[in-house]
Parts: C-alpha cells; sequence; structure tokens
C-alpha cells in the first residue's frame, strides 16, 4: 500500500533526529527533496554545524535537489530500495552536488 502524505511528511524530522552527529560534521547544506505521486510533495533538509533541520516547500538555494516518486523514496527510507540502484536505474535523480548524495546516505541508512 501506497505511504500517505501525511507519513512521507513524517520521515524528514524522523531522518534529522536519527542523524548521527559525527558524520554530519563539514556538511553545510540544503537538500531539497521532490517527491511525485499521489503521496509526493516538496521537503527539504539543511544540514549545518550546530546540527539539522527540516520542513516542508521549496527550499532556499539548495546545494542538491533529489527527485523521486514517493514510493521509491520510502521504499529506500525503509531499506526496500537499494539507493545506488535506484539512482543508476534513473528511479532516483539528482541536480547539483552529486558528491552530497554519497555523503547523506550513510546518514539516511544509519
Amino acid at each position: 500500500m501506497a505511504p500517505s502524505r501525511e507519513e512521507i511528511a513524517q520521515i524528514f524530522p524522523g531522518m534529522v533526529a536519527n542523524f548521527d552527529q559525527d558524520k554530519m560534521q563539514g556538511i553545510n547544506a540544503t537538500i531539497q527533496f521532490d517527491l511525485d505521486g499521489d503521496s509526493g510533495g516538496l521537503y527539504w533538509v539543511r544540514i549545518a554545524d550546530s546540527g539539522a533541520e527540516s520542513g516542508e516547500g521549496k527550499a532556499e538555494d539548495p546545494k542538491m535537489t533529489l527527485k523521486a516518486d514517493a514510493n521509491d523514496f520510502v521504499g529506500m527510507i525503509n531499506g526496500d530500495v537499494n539507493p545506488m540502484q535506484a539512482f543508476m536505474s534513473g528511479k532516483i535523480k539528482i541536480q547539483g552536488d552529486t558528491s552530497l548524495a554519497l555523503k547523506l546516505m550513510p546518514l539516511i541508512n544509519g
């Protein structure tokens, strides 16, 4: 069953709460998440030395934008979809600083 818009919106505060502070060192960036589908929407995560925060809507000057179908994104967060395979198959598109995506994967996947 497809996740609801509310379930998707809860991913981002949860993601921020679970970030490993040590892995965040030196990452100062805003990441835009542009999710398609019935449950999709625009979300952002801002990582700075002081910590991380998240929100809904269009981010101001994102360093990277991740575009994906909401269902594929949830699968990636849950560990059901391999992020690298999703990227290689075009299910997930990265615009901007692609090296940031590599730094983000260990933060998301624990």
